[in-house]
């Protein structure tokens, strides 16, 4: 599959311009390993290195649409990897961009990959702990797979804002759409059946 094609596939299933524009404007070949560029298109999910992958397309798009981005909104992601979908959420928010990665390697690879976008900041820390210092954040996404979201990191979500995970076990996760309203946090949507790489702890 190319670029092009996958372009198509994720129009088909009914994605939004906002979305299909973000992947059309972002090189995936550019995020991960030289020798796996010929397959970079494909809606698969890849390895990236120290066990980690980066996500399907398709995946990626279902947590973009949960997300409900629109643009000036500030955006934490944890668990941020090579840096791919900080890079997407960068093209349709346009505003301060997040990203927390606990492996010291990926994380510096990602602020490699992500020197042409000056939104963009990567901090290489435990993601439990979410990024206070920044808080209220308008929209969070946790990129792998949790039990249960740490109280810390939902109160870094501002009134209205949405935090997106996918949360179950390590074999088997629902991805879940959460508001905060005042200091209730509503459970808005849940689509079942994903398999993410399992939340790091400690380095």
């Amino acid at each position: 599959m190319n670029k092009s094609q996958l372009l198509q596939s994720l129009k088909k299933k009914g994605f939004s311009d906002k979305i299909l524009n973000a992947f059309s404007n972002v090189k995936r070949e550019s995020f991960i390993p030289k020798q796996l560029k010929n397959i970079a298109y494909e809606d698969n999910a890849l390895p990236i290195g120290n066990g980690q992958t980066i996500s399907q397309p398709y995946t990626i798009a279902i947590m973009l649409q949960m997300l409900n981005l629109k643009p000036r909104q500030k955006v934490l992601e944890i668990g941020s990897g090579c840096g791919y979908v900080l890079a997407l959420i960068s093209k349709i928010t346009k505003s301060e961009v997040y990203g927390i990665e606990i492996i010291k390697e990926l994380a510096e690879k990602s602020k490699q990959n992500l020197k042409d976008y000056p939104n963009i900041s990567v901090y290489n820390r435990n993601g439990e702990e979410g990024l206070k210092e920044y808080a209220p954040f308008n929209r969070i996404l946790i990129s792998a797979a949790i039990k249960e979201i740490p109280k810390t990191i939902l109160n870094q979500l501002e009134d209205k804002g949405v935090l997106v995970a996918p949360i179950g076990s390590n074999h088997s996760q629902d991805l879940i759409a959460i508001q905060r309203k005042n200091n209730s946090f509503i459970e808005k949507q849940r689509i079942h059946g994903f398999v993410f790489v399992p939340f790091v702890e400690k380095e």
